[in-house]
């Protein structure tokens, strides 16, 4: 069975940093894309950034220059690395990805970890 398992969330100053991992397990072939979803309260859920199987990048306006999404692809994991945090970006932050594994190929999700940018 896959799983993706989110780590690094936490509280963090505004003008802060934190780095985001995402690691898939389980019996899997490959991974297509992966990427990085946000939930605020009372918001939907909206993407923040994307990486394709041969590296390329996308990001959501609102971080663009701030956020770079990185994967290491021995690993099975997706980072998110993130700067200069504003109080907007706090949110439960997902990790997504399509993956290849026995009996078939599908998208996952992780269960979610929390990002709260305070003073």
């Amino acid at each position: 069975q896959v799983q993706l398992v989110e780590s690094g969330g936490g509280l963090v100053q505004p003008g802060g940093s934190l780095r985001l991992s995402c690691a898939a397990s389980g019996s899997i072939f490959s991974i297509n894309y992966m990427a990085w979803y946000r939930q605020a309260p009372g918001k939907q859920r909206d993407l923040v950034a994307h990486i394709t199987g041969f590296g390329s990048t996308t990001y959501a306006d609102s971080v663009k220059g701030r956020f770079t999404i990185a994967r290491d692809n021995a690993k099975n994991t997706v980072y998110l690395q993130m700067n200069s945090l504003e109080p907007e970006d706090t949110a439960v932050y997902y990790c997504n990805a399509e993956i290849s594994a026995k009996g078939g190929r599908f998208s996952y999700w992780g269960q979610g970890t929390q990002v709260t940018v305070s003073s």
